[in-house]
Parts: C-alpha cells; sequence; structure tokens
C-alpha cells in the first residue's frame, strides 16, 4: 500500500504500474490511502483494476490492515509499505498504541533517544513523539534516490548501513547498563523504478518484539526505528514495571 496521495504517492503508484506494465515486477493490487477523496493521485491516475483508493486517516487505516485479528483487509506475508519521505513516523506510533492497548495498567511512554549515534546528521524532533532523525548524509540528497552502493552525491562508494548504525547504538546502551531491547527496524528498500518500501510484516514483527521484551513485567525498554540504508527516524519505548 502506499502511504498519501500527493506528490510523493502519485509518483510511486505511476511506478509501480509502469514497471509491472513492463514486467519489471507484479503485484495484486497497489492500495493508495489518503484521507483526501479527491486527492492528486486519484485525479491524475484514477482507479484500475489493481488500483484502489482509499479515504480514510493513515493511523485508522493501519489500525485495521496490520491487525493480527482476521480481517477481508488483513495483509498477506508478502504486502509491502511504501512511505513517503516525509511522514510522521507512522509505524512507530502504530505500535505504541498496540503496547498502550496490551498494557493498559502499566507505564508506556515515549522518552528521548539516548547516547551517540555517530553520523553527521542528527536533530531531535520538537513534539511529544521525541523521535530522533539521524542521517549519514550532511549534503542535498538526488530527489527519489535509490541509495546505490555508488552514491551519487558524493561519487564514492556508500560505505555506511543505517541498520547497523542503529543496531551499533543498542548494543552500546545495553552495555551502558540500560534495559534496551532490539532494534525493531522497519527498512525500507529500493525495490524497482525508485520506489522503496518495506514489509507489513516486519512491522508486526516489531511488535512482537515489543511484546516480548514487556513479558516479564520488569522495566524494560525498546528501541524502534523507521530507516533506509542512509536515513532514520528513531523512538525508545519505555515499559514500566507491572503493578
Amino acid at each position: 500500500m502506499v502511504v498519501g496521495g500527493g506528490c510523493y504517492g502519485t509518483f510511486y503508484a505511476s511506478q509501480l504500474a509502469k514497471a509491472k506494465a513492463r514486467g519489471k515486477t507484479d503485484y495484486r493490487k497497489v492500495l493508495v490511502v489518503d484521507r483526501n477523496p479527491g486527492c492528486q493521485a486519484r485525479r491524475e491516475l484514477g482507479g484500475a483494476a489493481d488500483r484502489e483508493f482509499v479515504t480514510r486517516d493513515w493511523s485508522a487505516f493501519f489500525e485495521d490492515w496490520l491487525s493480527e485479528a482476521p480481517r477481508t483487509t488483513h495483509p498477506a506475508p508478502d504486502d509491502q509499505i511504501v512511505p513517503s519521505p516525509h511522514m510522521p513516523h507512522l509505524m512507530f506510533e502504530w505500535v505504541l498504541r498496540r503496547a498502550r492497548e496490551r498494557w493498559p495498567k502499566r507505564s508506556v511512554s515515549v522518552e528521548p533517544v539516548p547516547g551517540e549515534v555517530r553520523t553527521p546528521y542528527d536533530r531531535s524532533g520538537g513534539g511529544p513523539d521525541a523521535t530522533r532523525y539521524v542521517s549519514w548524509a550532511d549534503w542535498i540528497c538526488p530527489t527519489h534516490c535509490i541509495e546505490p552502493a555508488l552514491c551519487p552525491a558524493i561519487g564514492a562508494s556508500r560505505t555506511w548501513e543505517m541498520g547497523d548504525t542503529v543496531r551499533g547504538l543498542a548494543e552500546r546502551l545495553r552495555a551502558s547498563g540500560r534495559p534496551v531491547s532490539g532494534p525493531a527496524l522497519f527498512v525500507c528498500k529500493h525495490q524497482v523504478y525508485g520506489v522503496g518500501m518495506f514489509s507489513a510484516e516486519s512491522v508486526r514483527a516489531g511488535d512482537r518484539l515489543i511484546e516480548d521484551a514487556g513479558a516479564s513485567g520488569e522495566p524494560a525498554e525498546i528501541l524502534v526505528g523507521t530507516i533506509s540504508s542512509c536515513h532514520g527516524a528513531l523512538n525508545l519505548l519505555t515499559l514500566g514495571a507491572r503493578t
């Protein structure tokens, strides 16, 4: 499914259609989710046998679509999520809501991600979500960059992988004595014609990781990230002791 029917969602849905027409990929259906019934993608692309528009808030859509409960909209094991590069950290919001539903009498909070990430770009966003944005790029990246092995911005080999960076952070936090589990990573990778995506199953696996981390009833911290090879949005979900 494509998150958003604006300029990015229109581009991604269009590219997927082109890739399928040219035999470069195959899929059952593309869902384009946007709360605006007259979104750009609907106006410019229109419906098709393998394209459907869902007029709904993203958070409400994911509540149903990612649920473990059997539903007609339940994602298949190979279903993919195509995010916009400027969307909120929606997958973290989903696992956070799941944690609060799972432990209604337990403290479930979001804390600033501690520790040194060691990337050139490292900023914490404002607001209650305390998201930490990190990047290996200290330059303006090309639009729709697919993050190849040879970085087009610097004309040299890409020597970094954000997944390794975040796992290293989690290891250092554990070594310092913090009860950090994970990381639960939702990794967006280029698949075809400039379209990056991560699996719905990886999000549900992250939710199971959080459930396992909190199963003992002891205080726990779970590092959660939506990342690509170069960039990432990180959060720390904190569980208080079971009372």
